[in-house]
């Protein structure tokens, strides 16, 4: 099985799409800025699931984040455990720089 992930900014969203298929098998949503990707919500339809389509969405677009220098914030619950079972991806969490203080 073929997975395609693309990014579609205007949607802001990563669409991935099997075998050629033109229906779209799963998102990942996302807000981005310059120098960070949030990601939001992610979503595999039922008949996917199980496929290997949620992994192709989050290693296509964490590979792009590298490519761009972007900082990631996974607040998506699937994003945090996906790369916190996958630690060459690690790297490209946000760091807060913690509380400012007075």
């Amino acid at each position: 099985m073929a997975v395609d992930v693309r990014d579609v900014p205007e949607a802001k969203r990563y669409e991935a799409r099997v075998d050629g298929e033109s229906k779209v098998a799963g998102v990942a949503e996302y807000h981005r800025t310059k120098e960070l990707i949030a990601f939001v919500h992610t979503e595999v339809l039922p008949e996917y699931e199980g496929r290997g389509v949620g992994s192709a969405l989050a290693r296509a677009s964490l590979d792009e984040a590298r490519a761009a220098n972007l900082r990631v914030l996974a607040t998506c619950p699937f994003y945090a455990g996906w790369i916190a079972r996958h630690p060459a991806y690690q790297d490209l969490l946000y760091q807060s720089r913690g509380d400012v203080t007075d």
